[in-house]
């Protein structure tokens, strides 16, 4: 990890630039191109490092709401039901999380209601597996900075 790299990750951290160009406007900062500075958060990407760069929006003021649902697979047939889980936009991420409930493959869903529950459906039927659905009832944001230069 260069120097480079720790001072990117903090200004991306910081406050990544709403602008027309944010790669170039960060580059300028850090007296590197557009294209060096995406290379370089790829290259952090792939290492890890960085999961995602995108807004957190409030699903709820733009008439859409979100769900916690988890589907009970057994380990061997997790990516086949993972596959079929990815294929919707609306699912923003999922992960395997073993749980004694046996509910184990977890993923989220925001949409408007009427969508949500189609693909929750379209998930139990395509998968045959058990569903376990949980709306969101309060919103907790959490904001987490972590000391990197």
């Amino acid at each position: 990890m260069d120097e480079i790299n720790l001072k990117l990750l903090a200004m991306v951290q910081e406050g990544f630039p709403v602008t027309p160009r944010p790669f170039r406007d960060l580059g300028t900062a850090l007296g590197l191109s557009e294209s060096e500075v995406m290379a370089r958060l790829a290259g952090l990407q792939r290492e890890g490092l960085v999961r995602r760069i995108g807004p957190i929006l409030d699903l709820r003021k733009m008439g859409r709401g979100g769900i916690l649902a988890a589907l009970e697979v057994r380990i061997e047939e997790a990516d086949e039901a993972a596959k079929v889980v990815n294929q919707y936009p609306e699912v923003s991420h999922n992960y395997l999380r073993p749980n004694e409930s046996g509910y184990n493959l977890w993923f989220t869903i925001s949409a408007h209601q009427e969508r949500i529950l189609e693909i929750l459906e379209e998930i139990r039927s395509r998968t045959g597996r058990k569903l376990l659905v949980l709306p969101t009832g309060r919103i907790f944001k959490i904001g987490v900075k972590f000391d990197i230069i």
